[in-house]
């Protein structure tokens, strides 16, 4: 199917269909909702090298690796936000350009994106804390939104989140009313600020109940499997274990699993897990009962509405930031019960 095709079996020209695609006032809205619902029956596509030649523009929106990070691209949750950017993107005739660049060189990319015209807007993933990146696109002058916050930046920038804080505070209230008192924290790495957003969630909700938090019981690294195992047979050989750990990826929770497993201890009765559950498409939380007790957060339909207020941005660049905070639904699975020794009164 080509414009061509499409413009004979309207009866219209070229020129007119072209038109109403790309969203021309001077196409009624009539003729371009006919145009609109036949392109979606007959499986047309305007082909983004055309449609950028007719609105000026590039068609591409950029999203920068540093080669430091490189293995998110393998990483479930990386893969589930990039499926719901470019879905969303591409009903706007948007392709997602992904770049590969040391980290040094981040800023660079950026500069030549803007000088080249290669890009009508960038991606911003994995925010710092304090992240550089926010003032160099800002002055740059290149539509941006941030997936996630920068703890320390005032300038406004457009961004999708989570309340990470809130969840992981949310998280530990409800493992202290199950009488848990010693409650590890797994996390991200905490130069990261959903990491940082965590722990201080994390540790503000022992405060509020009037209980220390352990340096002992607090550990950070790159959220995998291994990283999950690793820690959590660590912390069970301690004189004092924890009876609760909450950690920031369902990869990790995997591991708190298998370590459980070698131990010969029972998760949810012998210890509990929480685990941050991006509600991936791939890595399922379980069917009808969830594996984990979780803070469910969907990082595909943060991709869908990063895209859709990146696009806002790129039409209308003078409406300023677009924030959006999404919260996390706290979905009670078979990984947490009442602490061990309330269990034993309660037994």
């Amino acid at each position: 199917m080509n414009l061509k095709t499409l413009a004979e079996a309207l009866g219209l020209s070229q020129t007119t269909v072209s038109r109403a695609l790309n969203g021309y006032p001077e196409v009624s809205a009539a003729t371009r909702r006919r145009v609109e619902e036949a392109a979606a029956q007959m499986g047309y596509r305007p082909n983004s090298r055309a449609k950028g030649l007719a609105t000026g523009r590039a068609m591409l929106i950029g999203q920068v690796i540093p080669t430091s990070t490189e293995h998110e691209m393998v990483n479930p949750v990386f893969g589930d936000f990039v499926a719901g950017a470019s879905q969303n993107l591409a009903r706007a005739g948007y392709d997602i350009l992904l770049t590969r660049v040391p980290g040094d060189d981040e800023g660079k990319v950026y500069r030549e994106f803007r000088a080249r015209g290669a890009v009508d807007g960038v991606i911003v993933q994995a925010p710092a804390v304090n992240d550089e990146r926010i003032a160099l696109l800002n002055d740059i002058g290149l539509p941006f939104v941030v997936h996630g916050r920068s703890t320390g930046v005032d300038l406004p920038y457009s961004w999708i989140d989570v309340n990470n804080t809130q969840a992981f505070r949310r998280a530990t209230e409800f493992l202290i009313q199950l009488g848990h008192r010693r409650i590890a924290l797994i996390n991200g790495l905490e130069r990261m600020d959903f990491a940082f957003r965590r722990r201080k969630g994390y540790t503000h909700a022992l405060e509020a109940a009037g209980l220390s938090s352990d340096p002992i019981l607090m550990c950070t690294d790159e959220m995998t499997e291994e990283f999950g195992f690793k820690k959590t047979r660590h912390m069970l050989s301690l004189e004092d274990p924890p009876t609760a750990i909450i950690c920031s990826s369902i990869l990790s929770a995997i591991g708190i699993r298998r370590a459980l497993q070698e131990a010969g201890l029972v998760m949810g009765r012998d210890l509990s897990v929480i685990t941050h559950d991006d509600d991936l498409s791939y890595l399922k939380n379980g069917q009808d009962l969830p594996i984990f007790t979780a803070t469910r957060s969907s990082v595909r339909m943060a991709g869908e509405l990063l895209a859709d207020a990146l696009v806002q941005l790129i039409s209308a660049p003078d409406e300023g930031p677009i924030t959006r905070l999404l919260e996390a639904q706290l979905v009670v699975g078979s990984s947490t019960g009442p602490a061990p020794l309330q269990a034993a009164r309660l037994g």
